[in-house]
């Protein structure tokens, strides 16, 4: 039987150079940011039943814990420095902490990013992580910098991810070959870090955020916190390889309030248009223009020959949900 502290030290201790100057072994760890930068802090909390099904593949496990917390920092255009890892676990099972610490490295190490700590229990499966990046002052991407006039861009595709979870409900026939396709959307989501290090390093976009709970609730709080509407061309959404295979009404629903697809939805200046094209390119990710920022409040839906649609969209709310 591992020990919580044998568990520790097997599975998540690694001894090489990191950009901590003290890291796992004592009470805090120690960060020191290139001289001239901030700090940016988030968390997210993944719950067994809640945000991942009972059972589920743990390498992929490991890999969406870190990168729903690498999105964030995406959204801030700060570049990852470390994390810590809350663990609870039923049950200290060599094959599950295996695949679970062999997929959150391979991420891990794809943005240099050290596990700095943090701490394990026995309960019921809940995984926390602790993300930390830098970025210079005044650079980065905040909710509240929306500007009327703004263009309204997406990152790659949305909607994969939801259909995915509707395959697997039951609410949509898929064929085997396409459900899994879409759920690797779902499961092994692709943090837009090289894209939102090359809107903020200009800057080039004014506003961000990350699409966690769905386009029309996210873009939410970045009207809310600028105090600007918006009209949104729900056509011009890019939905993803599988979801773009189906009736039009799916399409809309799940591209626009679909959630777990951890783009970024960004606002620009209309004249940034060829910067963000460019920030596009130098990134290796696909960028489209889906809207506009306006001084009336309020965000307005239309299709793609501007006529308003009602579609009764809302993103996700873990509150309002069982």
């Amino acid at each position: 039987m591992l020990s919580e502290f044998d568990l520790i030290k097997h599975y998540f201790q690694r001894r090489r150079p990191g950009r901590a100057v003290l890291g796992i072994g004592d009470d805090c760890a120690l960060l020191a940011p290139s001289p001239g930068r901030q700090i940016a802090i988030s968390s997210d909390m993944l719950v067994e039943d809640r945000h991942f099904f009972a059972g589920a593949d743990p390498r992929m496990l490991g890999h969406k814990s870190l990168a729903v917390n690498l999105s964030d920092l995406a959204a801030m255009g700060a570049r990852p420095l470390a994390f810590t890892l809350a663990l609870a676990l039923p049950k200290a099972d060599p094959a599950w902490l295996e695949g679970f610490s062999s997929g959150l490295f391979a991420l891990a190490d794809a943005f240099e990013c050290e596990l700095v700590g943090g701490d394990t229990t026995k309960g019921p499966l809940n995984i926390c992580i602790t993300v930390f990046g830098e970025l210079s002052p005044g650079h980065a991407l905040r909710r509240d910098a929306a500007r009327p006039g703004d263009d309204i861009w997406i990152s790659g595709t949305l909607g994969d991810a939801r259909l995915a979870l509707a395959g697997y409900w039951k609410e949509a026939e898929l064929d085997p070959a396409a459900h899994e396709q879409a759920a690797l959307r779902m499961h092994m989501p692709a943090p837009r870090v090289a894209l939102g290090l090359a809107l903020a390093a200009a800057p080039v976009a004014h506003a961000a955020l990350d699409i966690s709970d769905g386009l029309v609730g996210d873009l939410g709080h970045i009207l809310a916190a600028s105090q600007v509407g918006a009209t949104l061309d729900v056509d011009a959404l890019p939905a993803g390889p599988v979801l773009a295979r189906q009736p039009l009404a799916l399409r809309r629903r799940f591209t626009a309030a679909g959630g777990d697809d951890y783009e970024l939805c960004f606002t620009a200046p209309v004249s940034h248009r060829e910067a963000v094209l460019a920030a596009g390119r130098e990134s290796g990710t696909a960028v489209t223009r889906v809207g506009r920022i306006e001084a009336e409040p309020g965000l307005r839906l239309v299709d793609a020959d501007g006529t308003p649609l009602d579609l009764g969209l809302k993103g996700w709310d873990h509150f309002a949900t069982t």
